[in-house]
């Protein structure tokens, strides 16, 4: 498995690398936004570990554009810990979210978490198992293969972590998903990070497809997906 670490601070890049090679992993490094965005070219590294105080740029505009480039799974790594600075890594693309100081062991274990949920997600799309074609319910249509999303011939951008929440629910449509199902299948079976980054991704879901009604909320349990009534239909 192939790292990149991003981190100017050489007390911390250092002896993480060295850990992880330990592990088995091997590690490059940058010490900022620029060389980072030069060297993670897509299938160039299986996971970029992210620090947000670059020195030469906001470590959340480089989250930004390594998730535009690619699908490699990001896991910032800062010691920025309010729930804003989470929700945002989260929104922008961010597999994972850790604050610093953080258990080895942990980050050990995570990294090899959205690792194996990317090569799941690669296999999905190449494969036949488990997206022979596409879903479609009343209009919206979800490909896995491709990973595109149309709602009524229109194509509707989303970041990654949009789509696999979206095709999660579309798997079993009309079906609640709770809250804690959904954080585990869709972030991480050990999910640790605040859970308000699931209802960021819901509206931002709901304003993309462009109908709330798409996502529907069961109070106190979780989600599903429905679908909006029909043009000029009152809403329930």
């Amino acid at each position: 498995m192939r790292v990149l670490i991003v981190e100017d601070d050489e007390a911390i890049a250092v002896p993480l690398a060295k850990g992880l090679e330990r592990e088995g992993l091997e590690v490059d490094r940058v010490e900022n936004g620029t060389d980072a965005l030069d060297r993670a070219r897509p299938g160039c590294f299986d996971v970029v570990l992210l620090d947000l105080g670059l020195p030469d740029r906001d470590g959340f505009d480089v989250c930004r554009e390594l998730r535009a480039r690619s699908d490699v799974p990001i896991i910032v790594v800062t010691a920025r810990s309010d729930e804003v600075d989470r929700v945002v890594g989260l929104e922008l693309g961010a597999d994972d979210y850790m604050v610093k100081p953080f258990g080895f062991r942990e980050l050990v274990a995570r990294i090899r978490a959205v690792a194996r949920r990317s090569v799941t997600r690669t296999d999905g799309e190449s494969g036949s198992d488990r997206a022979p074609g596409a879903t479609e319910v009343d209009g919206l249509v979800i490909d896995r293969r491709t990973r595109r999303v149309v709602v009524r011939d229109v194509e509707v951008a989303l970041t990654p972590k949009e789509f696999d929440l979206l095709a999660f629910l579309a798997d079993d449509p009309g079906a609640v998903r709770s809250r804690q199902e959904l954080l585990e299948e869709v972030w991480d079976p050990h999910w640790y990070g605040p859970t308000k980054t699931l209802d960021v991704h819901v509206a931002s879901l709901r304003k993309k497809l462009g109908d709330p009604r798409w996502i529907e909320t069961v109070r106190g349990v979780g989600f599903r997906l429905s679908s909006p009534a029909p043009a000029g239909a009152p809403a329930v």
